[in-house]
């Protein structure tokens, strides 16, 4: 299993994740060489080089890394696009560091509600 960081992230990166991670060039950026962005702003984990160890995931202000397997139903595709870090490895690079202002709980709610509606898919009331 690997960890994996969803489009809550989206604009919003803080890279406080990648500054506590032990394996290096695992939380990366899309860079691509001729500098064409095809995927979203935000944070990948390369799922081959995850070791599952859990420290990236409370560092994130926006609770928008989740292990493989608990990633909610709305955020299923980010599965996926973290998987292309890995298979297109020339078009990220090493996350720059960046750190924000921690969000306040209802940003973070808001963040969520707003990705949600978007995927057109809500969780459950927990």
């Amino acid at each position: 299993m690997t960890y994996v960081i969803t489009r809550l992230c989206r604009d919003c990166i803080d890279t406080s994740c990648a500054t506590v991670c032990p394996c290096p060039d695992c939380i990366v950026e899309h860079r691509p060489p001729d500098g064409a962005a095809t995927l979203p702003n935000q944070l990948f984990i390369k799922p081959d080089i995850c070791i599952d160890c859990g420290a990236c995931e409370p560092e994130c202000p926006w609770e928008a890394i989740f292990p493989e397997d608990d990633v909610p139903a709305a955020f299923a595709a980010d599965i996926a696009l973290n998987a292309i870090s890995g298979s297109r490895p020339v078009e990220f690079v090493e996350a720059t560091f960046r750190q924000s202002l921690k969000p306040r709980s209802d940003e973070v709610d808001a963040n969520k509600r707003k990705w949600e509606q978007e995927s057109g898919q809500t969780e459950p009331p927990t």
